[in-house]
């Protein structure tokens, strides 16, 4: 018996996360799911089509938002009880629990930030400048002149460097849900970042802090947003019209959100698994698939970001407005948010419905309210399978809706014409087009981890 529970905790620490989400997949294989992601392309072919035949003001109209109340400054409170939190949880990591689904730095990290945090993030509007852990004790260095300039040919590309070893830690690393292994990285990284800030001053928190620049980026897709010294109302994805222009550090790790997403779900599908020569049915384990993950996550990105630059450069051609690919992808990367944050949601939507839960258990253990049960009852009966997975392809469908809206509206916004934006976005049309039924097959498909 002990062997057994040692084997399931083992297998707990390795998988993390990834068990989570796979675990309905039998149900799903049984549902049309050809049907579906036939629709869901043809619903983003007809988007392109009613944005080719709408007046320029017509399309911009559901871009605009209401203005609310006036802002109200927040204060440091939120950011230090968020560092004390953080702090607490890597203590917990360190010494607590060793089983992930019960420690409160790993379901912290991996449920209520990753998966519950970046999505409210996205949908709702930018929370994370309120309980950033670093702001309260950036500010106490404010009236002290940094020790460092922050080089201003660095621009975001420190940020997008570590984003993308962040990506590489989840994706690759043999236990990344462990909780003394987390402990030591996020520990690290919040030491690192207080470094940081010490020597270049809050600029760092803006310029090359990795989670800050990746989560406000997403911010910019929430429905709630700034206008003038007001909040405003808006269809998801209205302040990426207002906002200035990305640096391409920026702008690439915008497209790093995106393709290292796309490899999060590819990398767990039979036919991944069949590529790099491993048996889905005998996984060996994360371990024996580092190297080839990094390399994967490397090329998919590469990838992405070589096809989108095609397609843009196309694009121009067609529109007879010719302009450098930095230029085009400084333009249009903002405008890929709405994919990336739409097949985050429906990546992790059964894990954060199963995994949330185990937060909840600790919340109530914690508060002495009782016993709260976990349960995957859910998972085990086609009907709730289904609506989650109605949920997860029309999130993502949403998603290239918003993206071409977007798109074809910065066109506009650059003194195209209707029918010159029209032509310009024709290869990006159809980039998106391939890119929802791509989505929406890695939802389908049959996985092995």
């Amino acid at each position: 018996m002990r062997r057994t529970g040692a084997a399931a905790a083992l297998w707990l620490a390795l998988t993390g996360q990834a068990q989570a989400h796979a675990s309905e997949q039998g149900f799903v294989l049984l549902l049309p799911t050809g049907i579906y992601i036939a629709a869901g392309g043809a619903v983003v072919v007809l988007t392109v089509v009613l944005l080719a035949l709408l007046p320029g003001r017509a399309a911009l109209a559901p871009l605009r938002p209401v203005a609310l109340w006036r802002r109200a400054r927040g204060g440091p409170t939120l950011s230090l009880l968020s560092a004390a939190l953080l702090l607490w949880a890597v203590w917990q990591g360190w010494t607590g629990s060793r089983d992930p689904l019960g420690n409160p730095l790993s379901l912290g990290v991996w449920v209520v930030f990753w998966m519950g945090l970046v999505a409210v993030q996205g949908l709702i509007g930018d929370i994370w400048s309120r309980i950033n852990p670093w702001t309260g004790l950036a500010g106490l260095f404010r009236r002290r002149a940094p020790l460092l300039r922050y080089p201003r040919r660095w621009g975001h590309w420190p940020a997008a460097l570590g984003f993308l070893a962040f990506a590489g830690f989840l994706l690759a690393d043999p236990a990344p849900a462990d909780p003394a292994r987390l402990a030591v990285v996020t520990g690290g990284y919040w030491m690192l970042t207080l470094v940081a800030v010490v020597l270049f001053g809050p600029r760092w928190l803006v310029r090359g802090e990795a989670l800050g620049v990746f989560l406000r980026a997403y911010g910019r897709m929430g429905i709630f947003g700034r206008r003038g010294a007001r909040r405003a109302l808006g269809l998801p994805g209205w302040q990426i019209l207002r906002s200035p222009r990305p640096s391409l550090g920026l702008a690439v790790m915008m497209l790093l959100l995106l393709g290292s997403g796309s490899f999060d779900g590819l990398n767990e599908t039979f036919w991944w698994l069949g590529l790099i020569g491993t048996n889905p049915l005998e996984f060996p384990g994360r371990s024996a698939v580092v190297a080839v993950n990094v390399a994967g996550l490397g090329i998919a990105n590469a990838a992405l970001i070589a096809i989108l630059a095609a397609a843009l450069a196309l694009g121009a051609h067609l529109a007879g407005e010719p302009a450098r690919t930095a230029h085009l992808i400084r333009l249009y990367a903002p405008t890929l948010l709405p994919i990336a944050l739409a097949y985050h949601i429906a990546h992790y939507l059964t894990a954060l419905l199963l995994d949330g839960q185990y937060v909840l258990a600790g919340i109530v253990e914690a508060l002495h309210l009782g016993d709260y049960h976990v349960t995957a009852g859910f998972l085990s009966h086609p009907g709730p399978v289904r609506l989650i997975w109605l949920t997860q392809a029309g999130t993502v469908v949403a998603g290239h809706v918003i993206a071409l809206m977007l798109a074809h509206a910065v066109a506009l916004r650059a003194g195209q014409s209707v029918r010159r934006a029209v032509l310009g976005q024709a290869p990006l049309a159809l980039f998106m087009v391939a890119y929802t039924v791509f989505g929406l097959w890695l939802l389908a498909t049959p996985r092995g981890i």
